[in-house]
Order: structure tokens, then sequence, then C-alpha cells
């Protein structure tokens, strides 16, 4: 039912208005008269509406759910008692979680320095819990000065992560040093090149290269370097990376654990090695293992391997052998190098060959979890035919120098016939302090270089 009701425009009043009212039934209201089929209809209409509304209604109040935790979460993270906004802090906290620590490779590990281009070598040092933070530091001078980092990357293993977070700063100081050391030698006007053995020699990282071959280290995030049109020969500064694990980041679960009380470094980092070496396997040529605590270098001693067979490693016989030259001689396991493929292969049966050694022991006592041996261990290993099969071994024909004499190095010219001759040297326990302190009164000597080292 319809009512329409209008004001006409008179000539007095001037323009009227109209209005159009305009009234329906209402469809709440059924007739008596309404069919059954209306009824259901209507019936279906309204039903259908009512849970479209419950729809509703629910989906807002998930929504509004939605959006209280998640301010609740956001408001969690942020520290009511700083002073400063919440975005400048949570911006400053990324930035210094960024400086102290820059993962190596895949989310792991720390990059200490990274290198100028992609290597060939790869020395791996592991540092034993009982390492002094000196005994590290001289490893790490003598390491650079050597020019081992001119043709290799450089991974420390530690012993746990509060060993490695201990030793960072410490990693990063020596590598400061270096970079110091490089620049004070390109800017100074002498042509002098020192050709002592401890001396510090530039032209081992200066190198011819074209830009459109230099190959990107694979530790890191990827640097997206501008290639010069340009591409002629150019002697440019070279250096390799320094990396650190730690153990728990490469043998999470502690795999000699069950099979050995308190496993050290010298043992668990067997377990590691094969998970290290193949993530990298397709990157490295040659690789060397090395204790950093005992060993110095004074030369570079992948040169040794680097015309050898993939499958090559070469082995030194202890010190404390009688028979150093003979086939049952004690192998020194401070100071294993050779053919990446050798070495990744090595690791892998001395891992195996640690647990049957351990449950053998076991066995023998039926007590405890007895203590194994690594240099025992390793010269069974090697003189077994079977286990080494896909292995070329070299050795142990010569054992490594032990700079056991304070004498041998308290004069350039008895240091420099003692471990001309050699590219590495093992340092005593007896005498350990004052042979740091000649090596580093020596570099010190060194007009340049004493300007660098806060030591000196």
């Amino acid at each position: 039912m319809g009512l329409i009701s209008s004001v006409k425009e008179t000539k007095n009043s001037g323009r009227g208005l109209g209005f159009l009212l305009v009234f329906f039934p209402d469809h709440n209201d059924l007739s008596p008269s309404s069919s059954p089929e209306t009824k259901t209809t209507l019936f279906r209409t309204r039903s259908s509406r009512l849970l479209l509304s419950k729809a509703q209604s629910t989906i807002s109040i998930c929504i509004l759910l939605l959006f209280l935790t998640l301010f609740l979460f956001t408001f969690s993270t942020f520290e009511p008692s700083s002073p400063r906004s919440h975005r400048r802090f949570l911006l400053t906290r990324t930035v210094s979680v960024a400086k102290t620590r820059r993962l190596a490779l895949q989310r792991m590990g720390t990059l200490f320095l990274r290198g100028t281009k992609c290597m060939h070598g790869l020395v791996v040092a592991h540092i034993p819990s009982d390492t002094a933070d000196e005994d590290l530091r001289l490893f790490m001078r003598l390491l650079h000065r050597s020019g081992v980092t001119s043709r290799s990357d450089v991974v420390l293993l530690f012993n746990s992560p509060s060993s490695a977070t201990r030793l960072t700063n410490l990693v990063e100081e020596e590598n400061d040093s270096f970079l110091k050391l490089v620049e004070v030698h390109r800017t100074s006007n002498s042509s002098h090149q020192n050709d002592s053995v401890l001396g510090f020699n530039l032209t081992r990282f200066m190198k011819k290269q074209s830009k459109k071959d230099i190959s990107e280290p694979i530790w890191g995030k990827r640097i997206h370097r501008v290639n010069d049109s340009a591409s002629n020969e150019s002697t440019e500064l070279t250096h390799g990376s320094v990396v650190g694990f730690d153990v728990t980041e490469l043998d999470p679960e502690n795999s000699l654990s069950g099979f050995i009380e308190h496993v050290p470094i010298s043992l668990r980092r067997w377990a590691c090695y094969p998970m290290l070496l193949g993530r990298v396997r397709r990157n490295y040529k040659h690789v060397m293992l090395v204790d950093a605590k005992t060993s110095l270098f004074v030369g570079d001693p992948l040169t040794r391997v680097r015309n050898r067979s993939p499958e090559s490693v070469l082995f030194f016989s202890s010190s404390n052998s009688k028979h150093s030259n003979k086939k049952g001689s004690e192998i020194n396991p401070a100071v294993l190098l050779g053919g990446a493929k050798g070495v990744r292969r090595l690791s892998s049966a001395m891992h195996t060959e640690i647990v049957r050694v351990a449950m053998q022991q076991q066995q023998q006592q039926h007590k405890r979890k007895s203590f194994v041996s690594e240099s025992v261990v390793l010269s069974q290993l090697v003189g077994n035919v079977h286990m080494t099969k896909n292995i070329e071994v070299i050795g142990p024909s010569e054992s490594i120098a032990e700079a056991s004499s304070v004498t041998e190095l308290s004069t350039r010219n008895s240091a420099v016939a003692s471990v001309k001759s050699h590219d590495i040297i093992q340092r005593g326990s007896s005498n350990r302090l004052d042979i740091m302190a000649i090596i580093m009164k020596r570099i010190c000597s060194f007009e340049l270089d004493s300007s660098v080292y806060s030591y000196c």
C-alpha cells in the first residue's frame, strides 16, 4: 500500500516543496492468506541472514584477537626502561648483533676477515681448551707473516661457544694488525724487504690478476662488484678469509660422547671435519689440519702437496718416536696436510676408528669409558691398509722441527740456520714463554713492524 503526498507550487509562495511518502507492507507480518511457499521462503531468508550475521561476528572477534595478540607481542619486545625510542632501540640492537657476529657459511660460523678472492687452499686450526691467549696470538701473527694467508683461507675450530666468544677480540686484533702491516709496507718509501724467516714480505700478497678472473670468496654474504670494462692485469692485494666455528655447530650432538667421557677437542675435531669439509668440498684443492697451540708457521707447508694427487695425505712422525724413519713410528697428529679429497676421507675414517677403539677398550675394561690416545689411533689407522685404501699415504718420513732450545732463536744467524729449511715448527711446553718472548722481540726489531704491534 502506498501513499503519495505533494504540495503544488503557488504564485504567492514561489517555488514549493514536494514530498513523496511511500508505504510498503511489512515482510515480517504475514497475512493469513499468504501461501505456504511464501512462508518457507521468508523463513529461509531470515535464517540465512541470521547465520551470516553470526559468521560476521565470529570473524570480527577473531580478527580483533589477532590484532590484540600482535600488539601485545610487539609491545613485549620493547624495554620500557630505555630512554630511547622503540624504533631506535631495535635498530641499534640489530646493528650491534651484526657487528659482533657476521655469519660465515650457511648460517653458521663467524666471519672474522673476508678475503679478496676464492682460494684453493684451506687451513683448519683447532684450538685446545688449555690454549692461552698469547699462544693463539702468536699463532695468528706468524700465520699472517709467513704468507700462508696469501694463498689459503683459515678456519679456526673452537672448543666451545664460550671459548669462541672469549677469543673473538684477539683474532680480530691480529687481523687488523695484519691489514695495518700491509698498509705500512705499501706506503713505505723504502724498497727493502725483510729477508729473515720471521720478517714480513709484502710481495707474497701483491699478485697480478685480471678483474674478470677474480672470484668471490665462499665465506660471508655475496658482494656484487661492478666489473670494470678494462680487464687488463693489475697488481692488487690478495689475502684469504679468516673464519671460526665452535664444535657445537659442526657436531651438535657430540657423537663421541656415548663412547668417551669428557671428549677433548683433539678427538672431537674428527667428528667436525666431515661436516665442514663436506660443505666446502668443491671449493678447495688442498687442506691442512693443524694444532694452533703447538704449531708455528715460518713458511707455507701447503707447497709440499700442491703437485700431489687429490687423494694424497702427508704425515709427519712424532718427535718422541725412537724410530722416526721407520714405518711403525708413531704419527704426529698436530700437523696433517694433503689433497682435499684425501683429507676428507681420512677424517671420516679416523672418526670411525676412534669409535672402534673406544668400544674395544670398554669391552676389555668392563667398567668406565677410558681415554683414547689420538696419536695411537691415527698410527693404527695409517698402518691399516684396508682403512686407507682410498688414501695415498705419504710418510711419515720426517718429524717436525721443535724450537725447544732458546739459543736457536736468540740470534739472527742461528735462527735462520735452524728453521730456514722448515715451513712449520713446534714449540715445547717447558720453555714456551721464553720462546714466545724471543720471537716477539725479533719481530719488534723490524722498524716498520714495530709501529704496528702494541706488544712492541
